[in-house]
């Protein structure tokens, strides 16, 4: 007996040792301003960098990236200044190229780690703080991986847009001032270092705007689908998208708060069906304290929160992982399409972040100069747009007898062709890039 009570406590000591953890701190209670606002110049604690009133980003140490593991989570917590409604905040991966001292927004290729929303909160009215935390071991290969580490360095951002005007005048103390949020982020890892070099990483879509009614948000104006179209240089191994989404605004009878169902796709194959929201947003109630959000002064049972709300004011937005398997090498595309959607008075959006990640042992650092691109509006009558994350040289349009109807040069990430001086039929669009040609077919209508 006696030896099998020592071996029990071994097992345990060496389980605790297996399991022991790491705090990696990335934010301390940074403050963010109207995100409305012009820039401020409040002073940013040492190696932070404000770039909008909503965003800060600081460079990853070679220190702290040697502390990942092979696990990895994130730990948010919030609290209010002057800002008392229920907001959307997020964190972010910036790939930035290798010793670069600052980068570009528009042209980093990003990636959205975990997305949260505010509660109705009152500064004044404890708690005050509200805890976040997200499972991203996913992220952990990504950091590690050494070909991504010869080509970029990562950046974390922190995101809260915020804005001041309704607590100037609901909330004590709040007249007058522009600060909206106090945020803290910390990474938390074990300390297992065997993680493996072959993460493959492609972002494909970093929180843009999926609606019925904007060129470039959808595919056709009137349908709420949105696809994004990319290109494998090699196969890949226990492929996965990691999608974030949620509904916001519309007006009455709108998209914040119904349930609709969302329909994933790969290759045109359905891969994921969902409704989103909580069975119950009651265990969010502690933290709205401003007794103007939705929650009222009672508790609501589970199907009343069911039947309205998409969110709890308070919780995290779900990171969905869709298992693909094995993907081949060439082109695949990834659509996201919410058909009941209703955008009343034009009004209201979904921010859509997908990225694909995946295996591969015989990736090179070359083989990371990934094409992913976008065509819209397809059918056109008068131009189409193209967006892509490569420089794109030239655009050729071809009739259906290959013959040569327009070139144009471009040498930016993103270029307009007009088509209203073409007749009506099928074409096919030549993309020149940096790093390789592609052709798809355009309706003109």
């Amino acid at each position: 007996m006696k030896k099998i009570y020592r071996l029990i406590i071994l097992l345990i000591g060496l389980s605790s040792v297996s399991t022991a953890q790491t705090t990696i701190p990335m934010y301390s209670n940074v403050l963010f301003y109207d995100g409305y606002a012009s820039l401020v110049s409040a002073p940013t604690p040492p190696g932070v960098f404000r770039l909008r009133n909503d965003l800060f980003t600081r460079k990853m140490t070679a220190s702290e990236l040697a502390q990942i593991g092979t696990t990895l989570s994130i730990s948010i917590s919030i609290s209010a200044a002057c800002d008392n409604y229920d907001r959307i905040g997020n964190v972010n991966l910036a790939l930035v190229p290798k010793g670069a001292t600052s980068y570009d927004l528009a042209t980093t290729q990003r990636i959205e780690l975990g997305r949260y929303i505010t509660p109705f909160v009152n500064k004044n009215v404890a708690p005050n703080l509200v805890p976040y935390a997200f499972n991203i071991d996913n992220v952990a290969k990504i950091l590690k991986d050494t070909n991504l580490n010869i080509l970029y360095d990562f950046w974390v951002e922190f995101e809260l847009f915020g804005v001041p005007y309704a607590a100037n005048t609901e909330i004590a103390g709040c007249a007058g001032r522009n600060d909206v949020f106090y945020g803290t982020v910390n990474f938390i890892s074990n300390t297992t270092f065997d993680t493996p070099n072959n993460a493959y990483l492609l972002p494909l879509n970093f929180k843009k705007d999926l609606n019925n009614y904007q060129v470039g948000a959808t595919d056709v104006i009137g349908e709420t689908v949105r696809t994004v179209n990319f290109t494998l240089p090699s196969a890949i191994n226990n492929s996965k998208f990691h999608l974030i989404v949620s509904n916001h605004g519309a007006n009455s009878g709108g998209e914040e708060y119904n349930r609709r169902w969302h329909f994933i796709y790969l290759d045109n194959n359905q891969v994921l069906t969902y409704r989103p929201g909580e069975s119950t947003c009651e265990p969010y109630r502690i933290y709205n304290t401003q007794p103007n959000g939705i929650y009222g002064a009672t508790p609501k049972a589970p199907f009343t929160w069911q039947s309205f709300s998409n969110w709890c004011p308070g919780a995290i937005i779900p990171i969905r992982t869709i298992s693909l398997g094995d993907l081949a090498a060439g082109a695949h595309s990834f659509k996201i399409s919410v058909p009941t959607a209703v955008f009343n008075g034009g009004q209201g959006y979904f921010p859509v972040s997908v990225y694909l990640q995946g295996e591969n042992t015989v990736l090179s650092v070359a083989d990371y100069n990934i094409v992913s691109y976008d065509i819209f509006p397809n059918p056109a009558k008068e131009s189409i747009n193209i967006n892509c994350n490569n420089t794109i040289k030239s655009l050729q349009l071809f009739d259906v007898q290959g013959r040569e109807v327009q070139t144009i040069m471009v040498n930016k990430l993103d270029s307009k062709m007009d088509v209203s001086n073409h007749s009506k039929g099928i074409y096919f669009l030549k993309i020149d890039t940096e790093n390789g040609q592609f052709t798809e077919k355009i309706i003109i209508e």
